[in-house]
Formats: C-alpha cells, sequence, structure tokens
C-alpha cells in the first residue's frame, strides 16, 4: 500500500514487538465440523436482535461457513483490546468516524478493493470514507452498509395544517421562525443543550454548507483556518437560540437534555428540531401520532448547492490478518442482499450505502432526492479530535454573553484554531509531509 503511514504504537499503545507481530494473527478459523467460522463484531448495539435473526438465517441456509456475529457493549473499546492482544474478529462493523482512520492509519484493515460487491454502492458514500482517513490512501478499507443523516426534523401534520412551507435559505427560515413566534402557539425550535453533543448535529448541518468540503485538509496543510469559515455558521447558530422554547416560555437549552426536547417535540411543542434521523425512535417514544419529516438544512447561499449530512453509520471492514476472504465476502453478499438489507434499514430507520430500489422511511422522503443523486457530505465532527471537546467549546460559545457579538464570535475561533493546532500535532505533520511529498 502507497502512502500509509505506520502508527501503530501511537494510535494502540502497541509494544514494538507487538506491532511487528500484528500481521501474523490469524482471521476466520475453521470449526470441528469442518466450517469456516466468520467472526463480525459491531458496534452496534441496538441492532443485537435484527443481526441475531440474520445470523440464524445465514447460518441455515449454508453449509460450509459459520456466521458469529456479536455487538457487545462499549464495542470500540473491545475491539481495541482485541487489537493489542493480536486477537482479530474477521470482521469489524463500525462507523466511518476517527476510530475508523486511525485504524486505517494502524494498518489494521485489509483493502478490500477486490470486493465485488462494492461495484453496488453508492460512490459518494466510499467518497466520505476516503474523507475521513488523514491522507490520501491506495485501496478501499470499508464497505459502506448503512447512513444516517441531519437536517432539520420538523412536524409534518403541524406545517400541512398550518400552510407552512419548507424554507429553502437561511432568510426563509428565519421569517418562518418569526411567523411562528407571533402565533405564539409553540415554538420554532426545541433544543436539549444541555447534553453538549447535541449541539454538534445543526452545527454540522448548518456548517457543512457554508465551507469547503475539505476544509480540515486545508488547515492542516497550512492553507487556510478555521476562523476564515467558521464566523458566520457560529452566528447563525447563536441566531437559532433567539427561536427555541424560550418563546412559549419554556427553560432555556441549556436545561434542557436531550430525551427531554425530544420528547417534547414529539409533543407538538416545536414545530422543527435540528438533529439527525438518529434521534426519531426517542421522539417516537413520546407516543405521540407525530409524523416527522427531514429537510435539507437551509444554509446554503444558493437553495441549488444545498448538502445534506450523511455520514457511514455501519461498514464492513476485513482485519488485514484475514485469510479466509472469499468466506467474508459470501456474508457480505448475504447481509447486503436486497432482502436482509431491507429489513435492517426498516428495523433502523436507517439509509441503505447500497444503491437499489429500498424502501426508505418516509422520514427521508423530502431529503431523497439529495440520497438518489448523492448530494451529501459526512459529519465535520468525524474529524474532531474527540480531546478538543468541540461540543463544549460550541456550548461555551453559545452561553457567551460578555461583550459584542463580534468579539463573543472572535474568542470562539481563536481558541477553535489554537485547540486544533495543539491536538492534532501528530495528524498535522503527517498531512504536511504528504503533501511536502506530492510535491
Amino acid at each position: 500500500m502507497l502512502n500509509k503511514p505506520i502508527s501503530r504504537r501511537s494510535l494502540l499503545g502497541l509494544t514494538a514487538a507487538g506491532a511487528a507481530s500484528l500481521m501474523f494473527s490469524g482471521c476466520a478459523h475453521e470449526r470441528p465440523d469442518g466450517k469456516v467460522e466468520v467472526e463480525i463484531v459491531s458496534y452496534k448495539q441496538e441492532a443485537v436482535s435484527i443481526f441475531e435473526e440474520i445470523m440464524a438465517d445465514f447460518n441455515a441456509s449454508h453449509d460450509d461457513i459459520y456466521l458469529n456475529l456479536q455487538s457487545p457493549a462499549d464495542a470500540v473499546t473491545v475491539m481495541k483490546t482485541r487489537f493489542v492482544r493480536e486477537n482479530y474478529p474477521d470482521v469489524i462493523g463500525i462507523g466511518g468516524d476517527a476510530d475508523y482512520a486511525s485504524f486505517v492509519d494502524s494498518e489494521i484493515l485489509a483493502d478490500v478493493s477486490d470486493y465485488t460487491g462494492l461495484e453496488n454502492v453508492n460512490p459518494a458514500y466510499v467518497d466520505i470514507l476516503k474523507s475521513v482517513t488523514y491522507v490520501p490512501m491506495d485501496g478501499i478499507y470499508g464497505v459502506p452498509y448503512v447512513a444516517n443523516a441531519a437536517g432539520m426534523l420538523y412536524n409534518k401534520q403541524m406545517f400541512a395544517q398550518k400552510g407552512w412551507e419548507i424554507p429553502q435559505t437561511w432568510d426563509d427560515l428565519i421569517a418562518l421562525c418569526d411567523e411562528i413566534v407571533a402565533e405564539g402557539e409553540v415554538a420554532p425550535f426545541y433544543l436539549g443543550y444541555a447534553d453538549t453533543w447535541t449541539i454538534l448535529s445543526p452545527w454540522n448541518s448548518i456548517t457543512v454548507n457554508m465551507v469547503p468540503s475539505d476544509l480540515a485538509r486545508l488547515v492542516n496543510a497550512g492553507e487556510a483556518k478555521f476562523a476564515d469559515y467558521y464566523g458566520e455558521p457560529a452566528r447563525r447558530m447563536r441566531q437559532m437560540l433567539k427561536y427555541s422554547q424560550t418563546t412559549i416560555g419554556d427553560p432555556g437549552p441549556f436545561s434542557i437534555q436531550y430525551n427531554d426536547a425530544c420528547t417534547r417535540f414529539g409533543n407538538g411543542m416545536s414545530a422543527m428540531f435540528p438533529c439527525g434521523s438518529f434521534a426519531v425512535p426517542q421522539i417516537m417514544r413520546a407516543g405521540t401520532d407525530i409524523e416527522v419529516g427531514m429537510f435539507a438544512m437551509p444554509s446554503a447561499e444558493n437553495p441549488d448547492d444545498r448538502i445534506v449530512v450523511s455520514g457511514v453509520d455501519l461498514q464492513w471492514c476485513v482485519a488485514e490478518t484475514c485469510e479466509h476472504k472469499d468466506a467474508v465476502y459470501e456474508v457480505l453478499d448475504f447481509l447486503s442482499s436486497p432482502e436482509y438489507l431491507q429489513t435492517y434499514i426498516e428495523d433502523q430507520r436507517a439509509i441503505p450505502c447500497v444503491e437499489g430500489d429500498f424502501d426508505l422511511d418516509p422520514l427521508f422522503d423530502d431529503i431523497r432526492p439529495w440520497l438518489d443523486e448523492g448530494r451529501v457530505l459526512d459529519y465535520l465532527d468525524h474529524s474532531y479530535q474527540s480531546a478538543m471537546a468541540v461540543d463544549a467549546q460550541l456550548q461555551t460559545m453559545l452561553q457567551d454573553n460578555d461583550g459584542t457579538e463580534d468579539e463573543i464570535i472572535e474568542r470562539f475561533l481563536t481558541k477553535f484554531d489554537s485547540d486544533w493546532q495543539r491536538y492534532n500535532r501528530n495528524v498535522i505533520r503527517k498531512v504536511q509531509d504528504y503533501e511536502a511529498s506530492q510535491g
């Protein structure tokens, strides 16, 4: 593999001897009954039941392969522990995030470019996985399975009853918010910012339409600063606070937790909820007959340029040590077959990464053109180091009332750029070395 930095010890804490022996550990193995056992460890614990059903069907229909699919609690920690012990699953099921980038960077994952099933995967999701890695990589190191999406969730019945149209621009959105506030019946938005991670969802959806798609790479290469681009998205995040549940006399966003915000939106206390598809199961626990839709965040200057944030929620990555890729690929073919992929996306309200005539949840009706045409980009926070605590930085910025708006935004931008340099030193060095090597 070209352009693939070796950094096992720094990323996984391995000894030099352990790092040197990683490539010699076994993978899929033969059972006493003669079947090849394929072990998958998936981080989707919420999908345990549906995967148990799929696993049972696979094992009942195959005489030569036994599928062992596990979804343990805190699965990523389990994976990392097993990597250190050189006890590799054949396949790991993870999202397209910083952990995936670290595993690729550590040479743990096999190049699966030879898997013919990739021909059926929406190229946009393959590109998303490529964008997550620190530097461009030769090869493909994950098979995208399902995705999720983020934007603006909205109450479809309420919009229909009031005759409200889906906003196409930011000015349209603010005008709608003003109309809702004037009526005084519900809040435009319900925000649960007591849980800081929830702030990242609107931040991702707003900002992705307003910055270069490769901004993190440009910053790492020393060609840009976040301060050059993040100012206006930060202003819009602060503007949204004015249209939160405080407009109907409810506690402010920083007093409400995520679950409570989901429940109150589900109970019809707001028209909109800036979040992702992953929130819908919690919203439905309100027990009402709400119909939830999602529209693309209208933050692009030109409505035709709007992007939907959609990340790879689950992908299948094969261990570099695997000696039975043919058996693994047969399992992946089964999991991605129309029947079983449809079963999974119905159960989990997911978006298939495989192209085909799938029935999606009505939640996605309004963003279906974006999904079908691949007008999607990954979650920006997938490139943020967890140590930066960007969600907490955003919360601090939103709560800051010390000085003018410009001064508040400037403090946020200065700290963001400073912390980025601090927490991304190794990544920045890799990127700049790579850029130098490419001339």
